[in-house]
């Protein structure tokens, strides 16, 4: 099977990407697969920083994941997918790829960076959560920066194992790994308690998941400047915090309640908005912003753009104040 857009249309989120070849197609787990992708040309491909995704297109929709590898110089990149029955059909058309096969990918875009002044790296991940951990432990191994990582997986489901304890090995300062819940409260409430000042935190996993890390690290002193969080996508996000938008060119002000996102609000004011993914991926659906600061969630801006606040995708982004007004 071939994932390819290039004879229809690439979709916006990978306009202007890359075309690249199936090399190596790996079972992790029962349920989770890595896929190894190349030039087909056996060019080099464009280097990324640690914890960056791609976009993949199938057919016609698009789905993010994360990059394993160190973005150093890559010669290929490569993925694991979460095989998902009852989503959209991506991650099921990802697992039917074998070598060969093509795919139409974004450039890489990152989401998740590492601190360039962290000391030390506390990496946590939980089930499929692992795959930019690990783009961030290799990444400090390479570096010479001291990392260790909290794994938390099902018995005997943990993807990517072999290769986190032959980066870090095992023992209290690296690789520590979990498989119930009461043995990674203790690890986790004794790492966070023990850390220096300078070690920051990253985690990836279901929402529920990081934010009870989150909460404890913040419940423990550390400050937002050193928690770093990577979430799933949209399906993973909450309902959010109800809000306020006001439309300046159209004079109309909207309430955006908990658990219906910006888009939908708009929509059914009759507000006709420019979308296609409606997951925060393909950038089609960004909105002006000029007062009030948005709540990012979509994995489209970069982080430059997400600092200057005068964006958001409407799609999944909400708000941190009250009210936001858009150049709409």
């Amino acid at each position: 099977m071939t994932i390819t857009a290039l004879p229809i249309s690439a979709h916006p989120a990978v306009a202007g990407g890359l075309q690249l070849e199936v090399t190596k197609v790996a079972v992790q787990t029962e349920s989770i697969v890595s896929i190894t992708l190349a030039d087909p040309a056996g060019r080099k491909l464009p280097s990324y920083v640690p914890g960056s995704h791609l976009v993949v297109q199938y057919g016609s929709g698009v789905n993010a994941y994360s990059l394993t590898g160190s973005g150093n110089g890559p010669s290929d990149y490569t993925i694991s997918v979460l095989r998902v029955e009852d989503g959209a059909g991506g991650s099921v058309a990802m697992h039917r790829l074998s070598a060969g096969d093509r795919v139409q990918v974004s450039r890489p875009r990152s989401a998740f960076a590492p601190a360039s002044t962290a000391t030390h790296h506390l990496l946590v991940a939980a089930g499929i959560g692992i795959t930019p951990i690990l783009s961030h432990a290799r990444a400090a191994v390479e570096r010479g920066t001291q990392a260790s990582l909290i794994y938390v997986h099902r018995p005997a489901a943990g993807a990517h194992l072999a290769e986190a304890k032959e980066l870090l090995g095992s023992g209290l300062t690296a690789l520590i790994e979990c498989t119930d819940r009461g043995s990674f409260e203790k690890v986790l409430t004794e790492s966070l308690t023990t850390q220096s000042l300078g070690t920051h935190l990253y985690v990836c996993g279901p929402t529920a998941f990081m934010d009870a890390v989150l909460d404890q690290a913040r419940e423990l002193g550390w400050t937002s400047a050193r928690l770093h969080s990577e979430a799933f996508g949209a399906a993973e996000l909450d309902d959010g915090e109800p809000f306020a938008v006001n439309l300046v060119r159209s004079g109309l002000r909207l309430e955006v309640p908990a658990g219906v996102s910006l888009l939908e609000t708009l929509e059914r004011a009759g507000k006709s908005i420019p979308n296609m993914c409606r997951k925060g991926i393909c950038g089609d659906c960004v909105l002006p912003v000029l007062r009030g600061t948005p709540l990012h969630r979509d994995l489209y801006l970069t982080d430059e753009e997400k600092a200057a606040n005068t964006a958001m995708m409407c799609c999944v982004s909400r708000s941190v104040d009250p009210e936001l007004e858009l150049d709409l």
